[in-house]
């Protein structure tokens, strides 16, 4: 059972990486509560909103012992210990009155569930996540997919590298009036939706519990996903992976979509069944692929993705923007405000579908 803790008692650690004007803004909260942050038992940044930090930093044993202690004097984490499951999985045993913690990935699911935790250990504290933090930079990244398949980037590099002048001048596709499929219309589905809408693009997709939404032609769940892919012209993932999306993009599904679909993925990539894509892609079926995540990462040298002709590979960064730490401790502000009040948290991870 959870114990429970009066305000005046509320402590607060940071367990990641963080700029101290950031932490400022969280201990002006309010003055009930107490905010641990020792930024020398932090991995230095190495990059903007790098929440795992340098690598090769090392605590001393001493300092080990101070991190350790720290975050087991805490009500609330500021991100996982070391940012990883086996910290998440330490500090669930090692800190019985830890009552809530904030994730700084959008699909913490994946790590909870890789800590191994048992269902009873994890309902002793919750999990928030800062998903809807990177909606904005990764619909923008799916929208740049969308516009490279349509206007046939790829090709274009092609002939610029080899200093090609086509005698045939070859046309592009609008995207005005093009249909998109989004699989997942959560936050990050409805960015790209909305951005789509700007450009012309009349907008289905799917989510787990089907209901009308505003701008949205048609709504399906999985099972409907073949048909609306039928007359679909581009095609964004934003799924989160769970065991009921575990490679949903197979053989079958990319087969169901109409010649010449423009493909992105934004969500996870183990929801793509990579074999079945490149083959889709060598037979035409999917005419571009633009992939920010794969089932495995990094993308291993032998995937036939890196050297794809008809394929974009980016490194997982395409959330990542410099204002991603500002993001989400507003994100967490805001959260702890209704924690102090007694609401309900949002963006709780599910510990049963891990997402």
């Amino acid at each position: 059972m959870m114990n429970t803790m009066t305000t005046d008692e509320l402590t607060i650690a940071i367990a990641v990486p963080l700029e101290a004007e950031h932490v400022e803004r969280i201990r002006a909260v309010d003055p009930s509560i107490t905010v641990l942050y020792e930024p020398e038992l932090l991995p230095p940044e190495r990059f903007p909103a790098d929440h795992s930090g340098d690598p090769d930093f090392k605590r001393t044993p001493e300092q080990e012992e101070r991190y350790w202690s720290m975050l087991n004097k805490a009500q609330i984490l500021y991100g996982f210990p070391n940012e990883n499951p086996a910290g998440l999985a330490r500090i669930a045993q090692s800190n019985p009155h830890l009552q809530w913690i904030h994730a700084m990935a959008a699909g913490a699911g994946g790590a909870v569930k890789a800590s191994g935790l048992d269902s009873e250990t994890l309902q002793k504290f919750k999990v928030t996540t800062s998903a809807g933090v990177h909606a904005l930079p990764l619909a923008e990244f799916a929208a740049l997919g969308i516009l490279n398949g349509f206007k046939r980037s790829a090709e274009l590099a092609q002939d610029q590298a080899a200093k090609v002048w086509p005698e045939l001048r070859t046309p592009t596709k609008l995207v005005n009036g093009s249909k998109l499929v989004i699989t997942g219309l959560g936050e990050i589905g409805l960015e790209t939706a909305r951005i789509a809408r700007a450009l012309g693009m009349k907008v289905s997709g799917t989510k787990r519990n089907v209901e009308e939404i505003e701008g949205i032609d048609e709504v399906a769940d999985n099972d409907g996903l073949a048909g609306l892919l039928a007359t679909a012209d581009a095609v964004v993932n934003t799924l989160p992976g769970t065991p009921y999306t575990e490679k949903l993009f197979n053989h079958e599904v990319f087969s169901a979509m109409k010649p010449g679909t423009v493909f992105a993925n934004v969500g996870r990539g183990t929801v793509v069944d990579e074999e079945a894509l490149v083959e889709a892609l060598d037979n035409g079926q999917v005419s571009y692929a633009c992939l920010d995540v794969f089932a495995v990462e990094p993308l291993p040298q032998y995937s036939p993705l890196w050297n794809h002709p008809k394929v974009m590979v980016s490194p997982h960064t395409s959330a990542l923007s410099a204002a991603e730490n500002r993001l989400i401790a507003e994100r967490f502000i805001s959260n702890l405000r209704t924690f102090l009040d007694g609401g309900e948290l949002p963006h709780l991870v599910d510990t049963v579908h891990f997402y």
